[in-house]
């Protein structure tokens, strides 16, 4: 049977249950056409690069799938009417990956990266990047020296 990665958006005002009740329809649908969803992830909310049917953030599910093509129509046909789908994205692969997804793997990484401490937003300096030249405010440039009359004297002609 065809493999396929199928991945829809659902509105952010959907609640997590409600999220899960779409995936267990559609898991549902694979299963009466005679196939299976090898693997489920919900990716949580996650913002939107660009506002569409006035959302800017929704829900993200991935889905692996080995089903006919048939199956693959009618959860896409479900999706069209459901209203609380925004959008969906079927592709047929040569293999379904084993392990969690990149999304997953990225998730777990910036989760250890945030344990960690590191990135920008950790930084205790405020900030500062120590291998820039010069620049910075005036308290590192040491105290401002007085100055000499001749340099504030006004020149009359």
């Amino acid at each position: 049977m065809p493999l396929y990665e199928h991945v829809f958006l659902a509105r952010q005002d959907a609640s997590t249950q409600q999220v899960e009740e779409l995936t267990t329809q559609m898991t549902g649908i694979v299963e009466q056409l005679g196939g299976k969803v090898t693997k489920t992830e919900n990716w949580g909310v996650r913002s939107l690069t660009y506002r569409m049917n006035k959302n800017r953030k929704a829900h993200f599910v991935f889905l692996n799938i080995d089903a006919p093509s048939a199956a693959i129509a009618e959860i896409e046909r479900q999706e069209r009417i459901s209203e609380d789908v925004i959008r969906y994205l079927s592709v047929r692969v040569e293999e379904l990956e084993e392990g969690p997804s990149a999304m997953m793997r990225k998730a777990d990484r910036d989760r250890e990266r945030d344990d960690r401490g590191g990135g920008f937003r950790g930084d205790r300096d405020g900030g500062f990047r120590g291998d820039r030249d010069g620049g910075g405010y005036r308290g590192d440039r040491g105290p401002r020296r007085p100055r000499d009359e001749a340099e504030t004297a006004v020149v009359e002609e």
